[in-house]
Protein backbone atom coordinates (compact mmCIF):
# COMPACT_ATOMS: atom_id res chain seq x y z
CA UNK A 1 0.00 0.00 0.00
CA UNK A 2 2.43 2.54 0.85
CA UNK A 3 4.48 2.05 -2.21
CA UNK A 4 0.58 2.79 -4.31
CA UNK A 5 1.36 5.82 -5.76
CA UNK A 6 -1.25 9.12 -4.84
CA UNK A 7 -3.92 9.70 -7.22
CA UNK A 8 -4.75 13.12 -8.46
CA UNK A 9 -7.63 13.42 -6.32
CA UNK A 10 -5.43 13.15 -3.11
CA UNK A 11 -3.13 14.97 -4.75
CA UNK A 12 -5.26 17.88 -5.42
CA UNK A 13 -6.49 17.49 -1.68
CA UNK A 14 -3.25 18.00 -0.45
CA UNK A 15 -2.29 20.80 -2.41
CA UNK A 16 -5.62 22.58 -1.20
CA UNK A 17 -5.55 22.45 2.31
CA UNK A 18 -1.28 23.18 1.82
CA UNK A 19 -2.92 26.19 0.07
CA UNK A 20 -5.15 27.03 2.37
CA UNK A 21 -2.35 26.44 5.50
CA UNK A 22 -0.25 28.95 3.44
CA UNK A 23 -3.62 31.41 3.85
CA UNK A 24 -3.46 32.27 0.32
CA UNK A 25 -6.46 32.70 -2.37
CA UNK A 26 -6.96 30.07 -5.24
CA UNK A 27 -6.15 33.23 -7.32
CA UNK A 28 -2.75 34.09 -6.05
CA UNK A 29 -1.41 30.41 -5.92
CA UNK A 30 -2.49 30.20 -9.34
CA UNK A 31 -1.05 33.90 -10.49
CA UNK A 32 2.23 32.68 -8.86
CA UNK A 33 3.00 30.03 -11.06
CA UNK A 34 1.59 31.18 -14.32
CA UNK A 35 -1.83 29.43 -14.50
CA UNK A 36 -5.30 30.88 -14.60
CA UNK A 37 -7.56 30.19 -11.93
CA UNK A 38 -9.67 27.43 -13.03
CA UNK A 39 -6.61 25.85 -13.95
CA UNK A 40 -5.73 25.35 -10.37
CA UNK A 41 -9.68 24.73 -9.30
CA UNK A 42 -9.29 21.47 -11.72
CA UNK A 43 -5.82 20.28 -9.86
CA UNK A 44 -7.35 20.71 -6.26
CA UNK A 45 -10.28 18.70 -7.52
CA UNK A 46 -8.35 16.17 -9.01
CA UNK A 47 -10.11 16.78 -12.24
CA UNK A 48 -6.00 17.84 -14.15
CA UNK A 49 -2.88 16.22 -13.23
CA UNK A 50 -0.50 18.53 -11.80
CA UNK A 51 2.64 18.88 -13.84
CA UNK A 52 6.43 18.15 -12.01
CA UNK A 53 7.06 22.09 -12.44
CA UNK A 54 3.52 23.24 -11.07
CA UNK A 55 4.11 20.81 -8.15
CA UNK A 56 7.73 22.25 -7.18
CA UNK A 57 6.50 25.35 -7.38
CA UNK A 58 3.70 25.27 -5.40
CA UNK A 59 5.08 23.23 -3.08
CA UNK A 60 7.82 26.51 -2.58
CA UNK A 61 5.23 29.13 -2.09
CA UNK A 62 3.08 26.93 0.47
CA UNK A 63 5.90 26.30 2.35
CA UNK A 64 6.58 22.96 1.88
CA UNK A 65 8.19 20.28 0.06
CA UNK A 66 7.24 18.15 -2.93
CA UNK A 67 8.45 15.33 -1.33
CA UNK A 68 6.06 16.28 1.44
CA UNK A 69 3.08 16.08 -0.43
CA UNK A 70 3.50 13.35 -2.17
CA UNK A 71 4.41 10.56 0.84
CA UNK A 72 1.93 8.35 0.65
CA UNK A 73 2.36 8.60 4.88
CA UNK A 74 2.57 12.15 4.97
CA UNK A 75 -0.90 14.02 6.90
CA UNK A 76 -2.34 16.81 5.54
CA UNK A 77 -4.62 18.25 8.28
CA UNK A 78 -5.93 21.66 8.63
CA UNK A 79 -7.68 22.52 11.97
CA UNK A 80 -6.59 25.61 11.77
CA UNK A 81 -9.82 27.41 9.68
CA UNK A 82 -11.81 26.15 12.88
CA UNK A 83 -9.97 28.40 15.22
CA UNK A 84 -10.50 31.11 12.84
CA UNK A 85 -14.08 31.27 13.95
CA UNK A 86 -12.93 32.28 17.53
CA UNK A 87 -12.53 35.97 18.28
CA UNK A 88 -8.99 34.88 20.36
CA UNK A 89 -7.49 33.43 17.43
CA UNK A 90 -7.42 37.30 15.56
CA UNK A 91 -4.56 37.61 17.74
CA UNK A 92 -0.89 36.81 16.19
CA UNK A 93 0.06 34.66 19.16
CA UNK A 94 -2.93 32.26 19.02
CA UNK A 95 -2.57 31.65 15.24
CA UNK A 96 1.23 30.78 15.56
CA UNK A 97 0.34 28.30 18.13
CA UNK A 98 -2.94 26.84 16.12
CA UNK A 99 -0.35 26.47 13.63
CA UNK A 100 1.93 24.84 15.61
CA UNK A 101 -0.79 22.48 17.73
CA UNK A 102 -1.55 21.17 13.75
CA UNK A 103 2.03 20.57 12.62
CA UNK A 104 2.35 18.63 16.08
CA UNK A 105 -0.71 16.43 15.30
CA UNK A 106 0.17 15.76 11.98
CA UNK A 107 3.66 14.50 12.43
CA UNK A 108 2.77 12.09 14.80
CA UNK A 109 -0.10 10.91 12.62
CA UNK A 110 2.92 10.37 9.90
CA UNK A 111 4.63 8.71 11.98
CA UNK A 112 2.07 6.13 13.24
CA UNK A 113 0.95 5.55 9.38
CA UNK A 114 4.25 5.16 8.49
CA UNK A 115 4.68 2.77 11.27
CA UNK A 116 1.42 0.63 10.89
CA UNK A 117 0.41 1.69 14.45
CA UNK A 118 -2.69 3.15 15.58
CA UNK A 119 -3.71 5.03 19.35
CA UNK A 120 -5.46 4.04 21.41
CA UNK A 121 -8.62 6.57 23.07
CA UNK A 122 -9.29 5.84 25.84
CA UNK A 123 -11.88 8.72 26.60
CA UNK A 124 -14.60 8.88 29.28
CA UNK A 125 -18.22 9.52 28.17
CA UNK A 126 -19.35 13.07 26.94
CA UNK A 127 -20.91 14.89 29.18
CA UNK A 128 -23.48 17.99 28.09
CA UNK A 129 -22.74 21.04 30.46
CA UNK A 130 -26.39 20.69 32.12
CA UNK A 131 -29.24 23.50 33.35
CA UNK A 132 -28.66 24.62 36.63
CA UNK A 133 -25.51 24.97 39.13
CA UNK A 134 -22.58 24.91 36.70
CA UNK A 135 -20.02 24.27 39.45
CA UNK A 136 -21.88 21.18 41.42
CA UNK A 137 -21.78 19.33 37.65
CA UNK A 138 -18.24 20.59 36.95
CA UNK A 139 -17.07 19.37 40.91
CA UNK A 140 -18.65 15.73 40.45
CA UNK A 141 -17.59 15.38 36.80
CA UNK A 142 -14.18 15.98 37.71
CA UNK A 143 -13.91 13.27 40.88
CA UNK A 144 -15.85 10.99 38.79
CA UNK A 145 -12.95 11.26 36.01
CA UNK A 146 -10.70 11.01 39.01
CA UNK A 147 -12.02 7.92 40.46
CA UNK A 148 -12.38 6.13 36.66
CA UNK A 149 -8.34 6.91 36.26
CA UNK A 150 -7.69 5.43 39.81
CA UNK A 151 -5.66 8.54 40.75
CA UNK A 152 -7.14 8.67 44.64
CA UNK A 153 -6.91 11.89 46.71
CA UNK A 154 -3.39 12.70 45.85
CA UNK A 155 -2.20 15.69 44.13
CA UNK A 156 -1.51 15.89 39.77
CA UNK A 157 2.35 16.09 39.56
CA UNK A 158 2.01 15.04 35.59
CA UNK A 159 -1.04 16.65 33.57
CA UNK A 160 0.65 15.09 30.12
CA UNK A 161 1.18 11.37 31.47
CA UNK A 162 -2.46 11.23 32.21
CA UNK A 163 -3.52 12.99 29.37
CA UNK A 164 -0.73 11.28 27.10
CA UNK A 165 -0.76 7.53 28.27
CA UNK A 166 -3.86 7.19 30.35
CA UNK A 167 -6.37 9.10 28.04
CA UNK A 168 -4.89 8.66 25.05
CA UNK A 169 -5.07 12.17 24.22
CA UNK A 170 -2.90 13.90 21.60
CA UNK A 171 -0.90 16.98 24.11
CA UNK A 172 2.50 18.59 23.22
CA UNK A 173 4.28 21.01 25.98
CA UNK A 174 5.68 23.64 24.05
CA UNK A 175 6.92 27.46 24.58
CA UNK A 176 4.22 29.71 23.56
CA UNK A 177 3.69 33.65 24.01
CA UNK A 178 3.02 34.32 27.47
CA UNK A 179 -0.83 35.25 26.52
CA UNK A 180 -1.69 31.59 25.58
CA UNK A 181 -2.19 28.83 28.11
CA UNK A 182 -3.47 26.03 26.04
CA UNK A 183 -5.49 24.97 23.14
CA UNK A 184 -8.11 22.16 22.76
CA UNK A 185 -9.24 20.81 19.77
CA UNK A 186 -10.83 17.56 18.41
CA UNK A 187 -10.77 15.89 14.81
CA UNK A 188 -12.29 12.54 13.75
CA UNK A 189 -9.23 11.30 12.41
CA UNK A 190 -6.67 12.94 15.00
CA UNK A 191 -8.92 12.84 18.46
CA UNK A 192 -8.28 14.97 21.15
CA UNK A 193 -5.23 17.40 20.97
CA UNK A 194 -3.72 19.68 23.59
CA UNK A 195 -1.20 21.84 23.33
CA UNK A 196 0.26 23.36 26.46
CA UNK A 197 2.64 26.61 27.55
CA UNK A 198 6.09 25.07 28.37
CA UNK A 199 7.11 28.77 29.51
CA UNK A 200 5.06 28.38 32.30
CA UNK A 201 5.54 27.13 35.77
CA UNK A 202 4.57 23.07 36.21
CA UNK A 203 2.02 24.38 38.77
CA UNK A 204 -0.08 26.70 36.52
CA UNK A 205 0.44 24.03 34.02
CA UNK A 206 -0.78 21.20 35.15
CA UNK A 207 -3.60 23.61 35.70
CA UNK A 208 -4.16 24.35 32.32
CA UNK A 209 -3.74 20.35 31.18
CA UNK A 210 -7.19 19.94 33.14
CA UNK A 211 -8.98 23.36 32.36
CA UNK A 212 -8.73 21.81 29.11
CA UNK A 213 -9.23 18.23 29.83
CA UNK A 214 -12.55 19.52 31.16
CA UNK A 215 -13.52 20.19 27.57
CA UNK A 216 -12.64 16.82 26.21
CA UNK A 217 -15.33 15.71 28.81
CA UNK A 218 -17.87 18.26 28.23
CA UNK A 219 -17.39 20.14 24.85
CA UNK A 220 -15.36 18.08 22.70
CA UNK A 221 -16.27 19.14 19.67
CA UNK A 222 -15.63 22.77 19.92
CA UNK A 223 -11.68 23.90 19.58
CA UNK A 224 -10.67 26.33 23.15
CA UNK A 225 -7.98 28.92 22.96
CA UNK A 226 -7.33 29.35 27.02
CA UNK A 227 -5.37 33.02 27.11
CA UNK A 228 -4.13 34.67 30.43
CA UNK A 229 -7.29 36.94 29.94
CA UNK A 230 -9.80 34.94 30.15
CA UNK A 231 -12.47 35.99 31.74
CA UNK A 232 -15.18 32.69 31.94
CA UNK A 233 -18.32 34.43 31.44
CA UNK A 234 -19.73 31.42 29.27
CA UNK A 235 -20.88 28.90 30.88
CA UNK A 236 -18.41 26.40 29.45
CA UNK A 237 -15.47 28.39 30.33
CA UNK A 238 -16.92 28.75 33.74
CA UNK A 239 -17.13 24.63 33.69
CA UNK A 240 -14.08 23.94 32.41
CA UNK A 241 -12.39 26.43 35.03
CA UNK A 242 -14.14 25.01 37.91
CA UNK A 243 -13.69 21.41 36.92
CA UNK A 244 -10.08 22.18 36.51
CA UNK A 245 -9.64 23.29 40.15
CA UNK A 246 -11.72 20.39 41.11
CA UNK A 247 -9.58 17.85 39.44
CA UNK A 248 -6.25 18.90 40.84
CA UNK A 249 -7.75 20.13 44.49
CA UNK A 250 -10.06 17.55 45.17
CA UNK A 251 -12.07 18.71 47.96
CA UNK A 252 -11.67 16.00 50.42
CA UNK A 253 -8.00 15.94 50.10
CA UNK A 254 -8.45 19.99 50.70
CA UNK A 255 -10.17 19.86 53.57
CA UNK A 256 -7.91 17.13 55.09
CA UNK A 257 -4.76 19.03 54.04
CA UNK A 258 -6.37 22.09 55.21
CA UNK A 259 -7.30 20.72 59.25
CA UNK A 260 -3.88 19.74 59.45
CA UNK A 261 -1.97 22.65 58.29
CA UNK A 262 -4.33 24.78 60.32
CA UNK A 263 -4.51 22.93 63.33
CA UNK A 264 -4.72 24.87 66.75
CA UNK A 265 -4.18 28.03 64.12
CA UNK A 266 -6.87 30.98 64.94
CA UNK A 267 -6.08 32.89 61.74
CA UNK A 268 -5.38 31.73 58.23
CA UNK A 269 -1.62 32.88 57.09
CA UNK A 270 1.03 33.19 54.17
CA UNK A 271 2.85 29.57 55.97
CA UNK A 272 -0.06 28.10 55.44
CA UNK A 273 -1.02 29.17 51.92
CA UNK A 274 2.89 28.21 50.91
CA UNK A 275 2.70 24.20 52.85
CA UNK A 276 -0.91 23.73 51.28
CA UNK A 277 0.23 24.97 47.22
CA UNK A 278 3.48 23.29 48.03
CA UNK A 279 1.72 19.96 49.07
CA UNK A 280 -1.07 20.00 46.21
CA UNK A 281 1.66 20.78 43.70
CA UNK A 282 -0.76 24.16 42.76
CA UNK A 283 -0.11 27.94 42.44
CA UNK A 284 -0.73 29.84 45.77
CA UNK A 285 -3.48 31.71 43.84
CA UNK A 286 -4.95 28.55 43.03
CA UNK A 287 -5.50 27.26 46.43
CA UNK A 288 -6.56 30.33 47.51
CA UNK A 289 -9.29 30.80 45.29
CA UNK A 290 -9.92 27.42 46.20
CA UNK A 291 -10.63 27.71 49.91
CA UNK A 292 -13.11 30.35 49.27
CA UNK A 293 -14.50 28.08 46.81
CA UNK A 294 -14.91 25.61 49.90
CA UNK A 295 -15.74 28.69 52.09
CA UNK A 296 -12.58 27.61 54.44
CA UNK A 297 -11.28 30.70 53.67
CA UNK A 298 -13.27 33.69 53.30
CA UNK A 299 -14.46 35.12 49.56
CA UNK A 300 -11.96 37.78 48.70
CA UNK A 301 -9.29 36.45 50.90
CA UNK A 302 -6.73 35.78 48.05
CA UNK A 303 -7.72 40.04 47.14
CA UNK A 304 -6.18 40.88 50.26
CA UNK A 305 -3.51 39.34 50.17
CA UNK A 306 -2.59 41.13 46.66
CA UNK A 307 -3.31 43.85 48.32
CA UNK A 308 -1.05 43.78 51.18
CA UNK A 309 2.03 42.23 49.47
CA UNK A 310 1.21 39.43 48.21
CA UNK A 311 3.19 36.10 48.92
CA UNK A 312 6.04 36.29 46.89
CA UNK A 313 8.70 33.89 46.65
CA UNK A 314 11.51 35.17 49.10
CA UNK A 315 8.53 34.14 51.78
CA UNK A 316 8.27 30.91 49.77
CA UNK A 317 12.11 30.26 50.47
CA UNK A 318 11.95 31.51 53.96
CA UNK A 319 9.04 28.72 54.56
CA UNK A 320 10.52 25.85 52.32
CA UNK A 321 13.91 26.32 52.08
CA UNK A 322 15.77 26.20 48.74
CA UNK A 323 13.66 23.95 46.38
CA UNK A 324 14.85 22.68 43.01
CA UNK A 325 13.93 24.73 40.37
CA UNK A 326 10.82 22.78 38.98
CA UNK A 327 10.03 24.40 36.06
CA UNK A 328 13.68 23.46 34.54
CA UNK A 329 13.22 20.00 36.40
CA UNK A 330 10.39 19.36 34.54
CA UNK A 331 11.17 20.94 31.31
CA UNK A 332 14.03 18.41 31.63
CA UNK A 333 12.57 15.10 32.30
CA UNK A 334 9.27 16.00 29.78
CA UNK A 335 11.61 17.30 27.33
CA UNK A 336 10.03 18.73 23.98
CA UNK A 337 8.30 15.43 22.84
CA UNK A 338 5.83 13.10 25.22
CA UNK A 339 6.31 9.61 26.13
CA UNK A 340 4.11 8.02 23.29
CA UNK A 341 5.36 10.07 20.57
CA UNK A 342 9.03 10.31 22.10
CA UNK A 343 8.67 6.25 21.41
CA UNK A 344 7.44 6.46 18.23
CA UNK A 345 10.26 8.97 16.43
CA UNK A 346 12.72 6.49 17.76
CA UNK A 347 11.38 3.59 16.24
CA UNK A 348 11.41 5.75 12.92
CA UNK A 349 14.69 6.72 13.32
CA UNK A 350 15.49 2.83 14.06
CA UNK A 351 13.92 1.42 11.15
CA UNK A 352 15.67 3.73 9.02
CA UNK A 353 12.21 5.47 7.64
CA UNK A 354 13.23 8.75 8.86
CA UNK A 355 16.52 10.85 9.23
CA UNK A 356 17.36 13.33 12.17
CA UNK A 357 16.80 15.86 9.76
CA UNK A 358 13.58 14.92 8.63
CA UNK A 359 12.11 14.39 12.34
CA UNK A 360 13.79 17.61 13.08
CA UNK A 361 11.38 19.22 10.79
CA UNK A 362 8.69 17.12 11.11
CA UNK A 363 8.44 17.80 15.37
CA UNK A 364 9.31 21.55 15.03
CA UNK A 365 13.36 20.41 17.02
CA UNK A 366 16.41 21.87 16.40
CA UNK A 367 19.34 18.99 16.05
CA UNK A 368 20.49 19.28 19.69
CA UNK A 369 17.05 18.41 20.44
CA UNK A 370 16.77 15.43 18.39
CA UNK A 371 19.59 14.31 19.36
CA UNK A 372 18.82 14.27 22.92
CA UNK A 373 15.45 12.27 21.51
CA UNK A 374 17.29 9.75 19.58
CA UNK A 375 20.34 9.15 22.39
CA UNK A 376 20.95 5.61 22.80
CA UNK A 377 18.84 4.12 20.02
CA UNK A 378 21.70 2.48 18.02
CA UNK A 379 22.49 0.48 21.52
CA UNK A 380 18.87 -0.58 22.00
CA UNK A 381 18.40 -3.15 19.64
CA UNK A 382 21.82 -4.46 19.90
CA UNK A 383 21.43 -4.59 24.23
CA UNK A 384 17.87 -6.84 23.52
CA UNK A 385 17.72 -10.81 23.19
CA UNK A 386 15.21 -13.16 22.46
CA UNK A 387 13.43 -13.45 26.19
CA UNK A 388 12.62 -9.43 26.26
CA UNK A 389 11.41 -9.05 22.62
CA UNK A 390 8.27 -8.31 22.17
CA UNK A 391 5.86 -10.15 20.11
CA UNK A 392 5.16 -9.21 16.83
Amino acid sequence: MSGERLTDVEIGERLRVARESAKLTQADAAAQIGVVRTTLVAIEQGKRRVQVDELQKLANIYGTSANALLRREAVHLDMVPRFRKLAENRDSAVERATRLLNDLVRAELELENALGVNRTRNYPPERPILPGDVRAQAEQDAQELRDWLGLGPGPITDIVSILDLQLGVRVYVRPLDGKVSGLFAFDEAAGACILLNSNHPPERLNQTGAHEAAHLISTRRQPEVLTDDERFTSREERYANCFQRSFTMPARAVRQRFAEITAGQSHLTRRHIILLAHALHVSREAIVRRLEELRLAREGTWDWFTANGGITDDQVRQVLGELPDRKTYSARAQGPVPPRLALLAREASKKEIYSEGQLARLLHLDRHEVRVLLDGVETEESEANELVKLSP
